[in-house]
């Protein structure tokens, strides 16, 4: 039987947790930050505030300690926000085993340091002393609701560490929850980050009444742009290809659960962010924050991404959106087989 904690009672991590819940193989903590979420849980066995009408397994407990909910642990899940990942591992390095392996499962980059979520971590857990680092990062095209329910699920985990890699491919995999492996930890999570921007874009469009052929713009050079800045940062092309690219980013611009593509659906009908966000009632579009560092790291490494640029000028500066899709529109003209 395996320990696992999952760190944050959000749509994914409620998910997550009603899958590993699914076998008496597992027994999950599932921890919250808010009390109301736990109540829920254990009077209801579902968490109505971030996924509602999901049934949630007895092999999973929720908790608000996160002492308790790292006893044990074998496997620690974190997908919590990306702006709190750094300083709950703080908080939770006291309470990890040298031995214990870490998903990370947030979609996110850190906004001030433009670290990856592994990054993050393994600069905290890499300070204390006993603790080794086998961590990994879990992304690709999956929907809370739908992979809660049972939905046909492909994802894919990315570690340098096969041994660990493995391992969590054969913990996480069920009938309906299926697990690929990767070695390119910077391609899956700089890719699961940076397809939130292009989705607010996707949607920006829509809001804005334009049709498919604007969307299938935005979706390949935003992947175009993408796979730039992961080569430029180390990753590879590939990756961009599979699940946790192309899967993922077309997911996100398509699909109507996703809450990176109704901000910029809304925001194209000319509603300001502040009432966008105030409306979500808790929940996180990680793209909002992604923006910010996406731009900032692809400065640094000198790669050039447009539709990123604009988003962040849309997002926080201001800007008209039919202006920035204008601009787009009238950059110089590009070979679309050089990558410049």
């Amino acid at each position: 039987m395996s320990e696992i904690a999952v760190i944050g009672a959000g749509a994914w991590g409620t998910a997550l947790s009603i899958i590993l819940g699914r076998t008496e193989a597992h027994r999950v903590r599932l921890w919250a930050h808010e009390k109301d979420v736990c109540e829920s849980i254990t009077q209801h066995r579902m968490n109505e505030k971030f996924l509602p009408g999901q049934l949630i397994p007895a092999y999973v407990t929720p908790c608000n300690d996160l002492a308790e909910a790292l006893q044990n642990a074998a496997i620690v899940v974190s997908v919590m926000p990306s702006q709190h990942c750094r300083r709950l591992f703080e908080q939770m390095v006291p309470h990890l085993r040298a031995e214990t392996m870490i998903v990370s499962a947030t979609k996110g980059l850190e906004e001030n340091s433009l670290l990856r979520m592994t990054e993050v971590i393994a600069q905290v857990v890499k300070g204390a002393a006993g603790h080794g680092l086998r961590i990994g990062a879990l992304s690709g095209p999956s929907f809370a609701v739908e992979a809660a329910r049972g939905d046909p699920t492909a994802i894919t985990f990315a570690s340098r560490d096969t041994e660990v890699a493995l391992a969590i491919q054969q913990q996480f995999s069920d009938a309906s929850f299926r697990v690929y492996t990767n070695d390119d930890p910077i391609g899956v999570e700089l890719g699961g980050a940076l397809k939130n921007t292009i989705a607010i874009a996707a949607g920006v469009a829509a809001g804005l009444g334009l049709g498919h052929n604007s969307v299938a713009a935005l979706i390949t050079r935003g992947l175009a742009e993408m796979t730039r800045l992961v080569v430029a940062c180390g990753g590879k092309p590939e990756t961009m290809a599979g699940l946790a690219g192309l899967g993922d980013l077309v997911l996100t611009c398509t699909g109507g659960l996703s809450r990176n593509r109704s901000v910029g659906v809304e925001l194209g009908r000319g509603r300001k962010l502040t009432e966008i966000l105030a409306g979500m009632h808790g929940m996180v579009a990680e793209g909002v924050f992604t923006t910010t560092a996406a731009v900032g790291l692809a400065r640094a490494r000198e790669v050039e991404m447009p539709i990123t640029e604009q988003m962040h000028a849309i997002l926080h500066q201001g800007k008209a959106p039919r202006e920035a899709i204008a601009e787009l529109m009238t950059r110089s003209g590009k070979s679309e087989t050089v990558r410049t």
